[in-house]
């Protein structure tokens, strides 16, 4: 009996492999950017075993080193993603007036719309909060941090109401669950009297707030202060500024 050899999308198998999100894959294939064990490929939507050696042409590879990420340290009252509820999305903060950062090498401060094209957010970060916000071009980086296996650490202070016992604390750290499943466990501890420190492995909608709901504590000010090695650091509120390929 012939072994069957299992065959994927081309573009879905260069995602899996972090060469690219499938959008860009899809990009690159149409363009002819693709090779799969030395043949150029040219077609959407092709299959190839998922042993198959892929690599990206120099003009992929140099389309993908001038994708633009930045970091924003977003205020309270403004959404991550798409308006709602007559609310601006943060993503009309990244203005010349509004950049704070050293300049990008190769890119001057007479910073053009065309620039950040294309940028998306890269986490959540609710209307009521604070803090790091990224917002990238290159879908590898939103892979690492969104995926649902995913160890991207996420550092919150969160400023809270209300006491904990030790039982509680533990709980936070381990045993809470949101929608019926479990969440992961947790890096906390008290900073002071009013504020602990959070860092999670995932990114569940609201997930801090409704931890907190569910031992008795109420959020009153929650601030992201780090994402994986990306430190907001003294960035004003507000403001934004370039990451750099070596932060990442």
């Amino acid at each position: 009996m012939e072994e069957v050899i299992e065959e994927v999308r081309l573009s879905k198998l260069m995602s899996e492999q972090g060469l690219c999100s499938r959008r860009e894959a899809d990009s690159f294939i149409e363009k002819g950017w693709v090779f799969v064990n030395g043949l150029r490929v040219n077609q959407l939507g092709t299959k190839v075993s998922r042993a198959a050696q892929i690599q990206l042409a120099p003009e992929a590879e140099k389309r993908q080193q001038q994708l633009v990420t930045v970091m924003l340290n977003k205020p309270v009252g403004y959404v991550s993603a798409q308006p709602e509820d007559g609310y601006t999305p943060a993503i009309k903060l990244l203005t010349r007036e509004n950049f704070g950062g050293p300049v990008k090498s190769g890119q001057g401060l007479d910073l053009e719309p065309i620039s950040l094209r294309g940028l998306a957010p890269t986490g959540r970060l609710d209307i009521e909060s604070q803090g790091l916000l990224i917002f990238t071009q290159d879908g590898r980086l939103a892979k690492q941090i969104l995926s649902e296996d995913s160890h991207v650490e996420k550092e919150y202070l969160v400023r809270v109401q209300g006491s904990l016992s030790t039982d509680q604390l533990m709980l936070l750290r381990e045993g809470l669950m949101l929608d019926e499943v479990p969440l992961k466990k947790a890096h906390v501890e008290w900073v002071n009297e009013d504020q602990l420190r959070f860092v999670l492995v995932e990114g569940k909608k609201r997930q801090i707030r409704r931890m907190c709901e569910q031992v008795g504590l109420t959020v009153k000010g929650l601030k992201r202060v780090r994402i994986g090695n990306l430190k907001l650091g003294n960035l004003p509120e507000g403001q934004w500024r370039f990451i750099q390929a070596d932060e990442v």
